[in-house]
Formats: structure tokens, sequence, C-alpha cells
């Protein structure tokens, strides 16, 4: 029997809410509610009471669908106002001892004490790696003897208020936030096998508004960003270059589109009816490519810009694993492959049972993802609450990386 756990996707184009029961060898989703986003652009609320209207008719369907009612969820976040940094933290070992979880915790909040302006707050912070005196490379110091224990900690921080925007739209909903965690964090713990964490990979989470990316190296996260571009703007460019209302572009582009024109046949077409037009009007398909395709080639530039700018872009043999809505695009893999140089390949949320055909889709990555990692908190939590040490010293690492245990309370004992 697993745990059961509920998450929240708030995205530009989809709120997504699943109660799932997160076992050893699958997630058995139990409860699924969808929802068209409205009133969010970029990861930025837009529009408070659209999107809170949003949120309430997904958690309603994930309610009804599932039979429990929703108090409590891990929610995602992304944005460009999302950042990150590379932080170290040291603290002196008595020697006579091992090392215990409480002399971790208090390195890592020596490396958490960093100075952030008062107009951010931070979201994670995520062990990298470990080094006792001066042995570099320490997956794990526990148990071992030394003086000196320094961690290297890659910190996540957001907007204040962005932060608090999308808290106020959801807990308005009745559902209190247990935490934030950031998109690509969440889409990461589903789509990449141990063995591409521990060579290096880059996952490239491609949404409606945002383009999210983070860095796996040696089995834990090395770098992370947020990029505002995305498949919003793609329809965008479909709806100037055809002369076409959003809606319609978007209905082009998912019927029709294409990532690479230099596969499709210079005749085929298809006809639209653009502004101003009393009757349809003939499109090459390949016409449509090109548009597409100019934008979908910036995406990856950018995402080979930040790789670079991260300077891990020669650690990553295991290449590049994208996933998110956007991905769905045919021929997008081949465009970004012939991009960055690097093996590309596309993933979904597998091992998903229960209420699962639905969510087999790169759409649904972060929305699966939220429930396994914020499940994996929960357990960091309760590990380090028991510890003593940690208890007295008044800092919990815990309550650091994750929220609070449950999720969630039946409607009915029965149910």
């Amino acid at each position: 029997m697993g745990e059961l756990v509920v998450g929240i996707d708030v995205g530009t184009t989809k709120v997504c809410t699943i109660v799932g029961e997160v076992r050893e060898e699958d997630i058995h989703v139990v409860g699924l509610g969808v929802e068209p986003s409205r009133g969010m652009q970029k990861g930025v609320v837009t529009d408070m009471n659209a999107l809170t209207a949003a949120i309430s008719s997904s958690v309603h369907k994930a309610e009804r669908s599932s039979g429990y009612e929703i108090g409590r969820a891990f929610v995602s976040l992304a944005g460009s106002q999302v950042s990150s940094i590379n932080s170290r933290g040291v603290v002196g070992i008595s020697g006579t001892r091992p090392v215990g979880p409480e002399d971790v915790t208090r390195a890592i909040a020596n490396a958490r004490a960093i100075a952030i302006p008062h107009n951010r707050e931070v979201l994670h912070v995520i062990p990298r790696t470990y080094s006792l005196d001066g042995n570099e490379g320490v997956r794990s110091p526990l148990g071992m003897h030394g003086f000196r224990l320094e961690v290297e900690t890659h910190i996540i921080t957001a907007s204040t208020s962005t932060v608090q925007n999308l808290e106020k739209c959801v807990e308005s909903t009745g559902v209190y936030v247990d935490r934030f965690i950031l998109n690509p964090l969440a889409s990461g713990d589903v789509v990449l096998s141990p063995t591409e964490r521990q060579m290096g990979v880059m996952v490239v989470d491609i949404g409606g508004g945002t383009t999210d990316l983070a860095i796996f190296i040696e089995g834990t996260v090395w770098h992370t960003a947020v990029l505002p571009v995305a498949g919003w703007h793609i329809t965008n460019d479909i709806g100037h270059g055809l002369r076409l209302p959003f809606e319609l572009a978007e209905a082009v582009k998912l019927q029709y589109g294409h990532a690479d024109p230099r596969v499709l046949d210079s005749v085929e077409s298809f006809a639209v009816q653009p502004f101003g037009e009393e009757l349809p009007s003939k499109v090459l398909r390949r016409d449509l490519a090109l548009i597409i395709g100019a934008r979908v080639e910036e995406i990856f530039e950018l995402v080979l810009q930040e790789a670079k700018r991260s300077g891990y872009d020669g650690l990553l043999p295991a290449g590049v694993v994208l996933t998110g809505g956007s991905t769905l695009l045919p021929g997008i893999r081949e465009v970004a492959a012939r991009v960055m140089h690097l093996p590309v390949r596309l993933a979904q949320p597998e091992k998903i049972t229960g209420m699962a055909d639905t969510l087999r889709s790169p759409a649904y990555s972060t929305s699966v993802g939220l429930l396994r990692l914020g499940l994996a908190m929960d357990r960091e939590d309760r590990q380090y609450a028991d510890n003593a040490g940690a208890a007295r010293s008044g800092f919990s690492l815990g309550k650091l990386l994750s929220g609070v245990f449950r999720r969630f309370v039946p409607e009915d004992e029965n149910n």
C-alpha cells in the first residue's frame, strides 16, 4: 500500500490536479481534474480571479473523481522570475564521533545563509556534493569520521510577489499549499532514468508559456533555469504570419504543425480563413513549418546558450530529454538534435495506473512528477524530524526541503 499525495500543476495552458497513491512500482491515480488555464502567462499570475476559478474547477473535478475533499497539495511553479545559485556551507566536526544528520543539517543551513534581495525567497536548497577533510566527491557523509564537513548546494529562488499571488489563488479555493516545486524538478523526477541522472543529462520541459530546464549530474541537480519562451509563442507566430485569431492558430498548429520543413512535401496544403478574407485561403504546410521551425530553433538555441552559461554543457553524455506539451509537435526531436548536437529523446510519464490514460503524455510530466517528488520530500521531512539534534538546533532540513505530511481528508469514512 502506497501513500496518497495531491499535486496541482498550474500552467499557462492548463491546470491539472492529481490525487495519486505513490507505490514502489508505480503511481496509482485515483483522482484527476484538468481545466483550461486562465489568468496565467509565462508562469506569472495576470488575473487572480480567472486563475482562482480555473484552479477551483480543476480541484473540484479531482475531488469528484476521487471521492476525497482536497485540503492540501504540492503546487508547480515556473516563470522567468525563478533563478538559481550554487553555494557552499562548512561546519566543524568533533572527530570523536561519526558525522550525523545534525551535522549535515548545520552545513546546509550555513550554505543557505546567503544574501538574497528582500523581494525574493528560497524555494529549494538541494545538496549537490559533500567533502570531508578536503576529500571531494562524497555522496553521503553520514557515519564517516572527520573534522571538517563541506557541502555544495544548488539554491533556487523566486520572486516573493509571484509566489504570494499564486499561493493566494490556490488557497482561495480552500487548498493549502504545502510547498511549491519547480517544474523541471518535478518532470525530471518521472522521465529520467537513474543512469541518465548519474552520467549527466538535461531535461527540457517545453510547456505553454515557459521552457524549463534542469541539468542532472552524478545523480543530483546541478543547474536549473526557466526561459520565457515556449508553445504560446509558436502559436502567436502562426497567428501573425498567417493573420489568424489565436484560437484558430492553435488549432492549425495542432492539426498541421511540423517543426522541420525539410521533410514535408512541397505541395501539401490546407485551407484557413485569415482576418479580412471572405473565403478560405490555401496555405502550404511547408510555409507553416517554416514559421514554426524558426521559433523552435530559437528555443533550442536559448537552451544551448543556457547550458553553456552554466559551464556543464560538456558534461552531458546522456544528452537531452524533452518533455512538456509542446514536444508533441512532430519533428521537434530532430530539430533539437540538430541545434544542440546532443542525443535527444522524447519522454512521458511511465509506470502510472488507475486513471492514467490521459496522463500518458509529455504534457503531464510535471503533473505526475509532483506526486512522487512530493512524497520524497515528505520522507526527508520525517527523517530529519526524528533526529533529536536537528530538533534541538531549531532548524529542520526536512522543513527546508519539503512540506507537511497529509494531503487530503476523506469526505466519508466509508470511501
